[in-house]
């Protein structure tokens, strides 16, 4: 049985991947392609991680399964409701951070959470320039619905997948994550350096 943590898990292994394909064509065009065959990859299955269409695949079968359970939210806004339920009266830019999503995306996004009535916008006591984004009676409401009905889609996803071989991929990705949050990081530093 799947929990709280495996979806979140889950879903941090798919935004490494967006973030993984990003950098895929650089790697590709340095490596030489021997050196690649060597491991005996099945390429178009790793391209169809690296492009997004497993999670797309995935995000499609959970937004049908909402659908089918009255459950007026997608996959983009779970990730959000998915913290606050974790950690409710955050600031927008934490929720960007926590998401990996802009600004305007996230503005979005949250729009439209207040327009379903699950959050509402509270403007920060200590900082008059904050909202704190705040779950409603009815965005609580729905946690257990929608973490069963995500639980649900993810055992079908992961269906034949062991425990030993989810935990190999999230390993991977998340050290393919960390290769790339280095390298930028390094980036920004000699960018400070120069100035």
């Amino acid at each position: 049985m799947f929990c709280k943590n495996a979806v979140a898990k889950v879903g941090i292994l798919f935004v490494t991947a967006k973030i993984f394909y990003i950098f895929v064509p650089k790697i590709i065009k340095k490596t030489n392609m021997k050196d690649i065959e060597q491991y005996d990859f099945d390429v178009s299955l790793i391209f169809a991680v690296l492009n997004g269409r497993v999670s797309a695949a995935i995000n499609r079968r959970l937004l049908i399964d909402f659908k089918e359970q009255n459950i007026d939210i997608t996959p983009e806004q779970l990730s959000v409701l998915s913290f606050l339920w974790k950690k409710d009266m955050v600031s927008q830019q934490e929720l960007c951070n926590i998401t990996f999503k802009d600004k305007p995306n996230m503005s979005r996004l949250l729009d439209s959470l207040e327009a379903k009535g699950l959050v509402k916008r509270q403007v920060d006591e200590n900082d008059k320039r904050n909202n704190l984004i705040i779950l409603t009676p009815e965005g609580r409401h729905i946690e257990q619905i929608a973490f069963k009905v995500a639980n649900d889609t993810m055992a079908k996803a992961l269906y034949n997948v062991t425990p030993e071989e989810l935990s190999m991929g999230q390993n991977l990705l998340k050290k393919i994550f960390n290769n790339m949050q280095e390298k930028a990081e390094e980036k920004g530093q000699k960018k400070a350096k120069q100035k």
